[in-house]
C-alpha cells in the first residue's frame, strides 16, 4: 500500500473513532458515583417523545444502559418491565438506552415492542453526561432530588425484583427536598 493510501485509511479510521466517541458520549465524563448528582441526559425516545432527566425532578428514575446483543441485558428486561408497570403510577420513570449501533435500530424497535417502558438509542442523545458505558448492562437509580442512589451491574448487584424493590421502593415514599441548594451541592440523604 502506498503512503498516500495508508494516510487516507489512517485518517478515515480516526474520523470514524471520533464520530463513534461523540455519538456515544465522552467516556472521559465517566459514570456518576452513588451519592453524586445525576448528570444531564436528554434524548429522543424511539416513539418520538423527548426524555429530559432534569425535567423529572420529584420522580424516581431508572436509567438502564443495555444492548440487544447482550444476554444479561435481555435477561433483565422482563424484570424491569414488570417493575416499571407496577410502580410507574407511583412516581417511577424509566428509560432504556440501547448501545446498539444506528443500523440496528429496527432490531431495537422490534424488541422494545414487547415492553412498556420507554427506550432510546444511545447515539440519539443530545446531552449525555453519563458518558459511554464501559460494560453492559448498567443501571442507575436516581432519586427525586436528582441524586444517584444506586448503580446495579451483574457483577456487583444484579437486577432482580428484590434488588429493585430494596433500592427503589424507599425512594418512592420519600418527599423530594423542597428547600433550595447551592449549585453543585447534593441534597441531604435521609437517615
Amino acid at each position: 500500500m502506498n503512503e498516500p493510501m495508508r494516510a487516507h485509511f489512517w485518517i478515515a479510521g480516526l474520523v470514524a473513532a471520533i464520530s463513534t466517541h461523540m455519538a456515544l458520549g465522552s467516556p472521559a465524563l465517566g459514570s456518576p458515583d452513588v451519592g453524586q448528582a445525576a448528570p444531564a441526559l436528554v434524548v429522543q425516545e424511539l416513539d418520538g417523545h423527548g426524555f429530559d432527566l432534569a425535567a423529572l425532578r420529584g420522580k424516581v428514575v431508572i436509567v438502564d444502559f443495555w444492548a440487544t446483543w447482550c444476554p444479561p441485558c435481555r435477561a433483565e428486561m422482563p424484570i424491569l418491565d414488570a417493575f416499571y408497570r407496577r410502580y410507574h403510577g407511583q412516581g417511577l420513570e424509566m428509560i432504556g438506552l440501547s448501545a446498539d449501533r444506528p443500523h440496528d435500530r429496527a432490531e431495537v424497535e422490534k424488541l422494545m415492542q414487547s415492553f412498556s417502558y420507554p427506550a432510546a438509542m444511545l447515539n440519539d442523545t443530545k446531552v449525555n453526561g453519563f458518558g459511554a458505558p464501559n460494560a453492559l448492562p448498567i443501571l442507575f437509580v436516581i432519586d427525586g432530588n436528582g441524586v444517584v442512589r444506586a448503580k446495579l451491574t451483574p457483577d456487583q448487584t444484579p437486577v432482580t425484583e428484590k434488588s429493585l424493590a430494596d433500592v427503589v421502593l424507599p425512594l418512592l415514599s420519600e418527599e423530594p427536598a423542597t428547600h433550595l441548594h447551592r449549585i453543585g451541592e447534593i441534597p441531604p440523604t435521609p437517615i
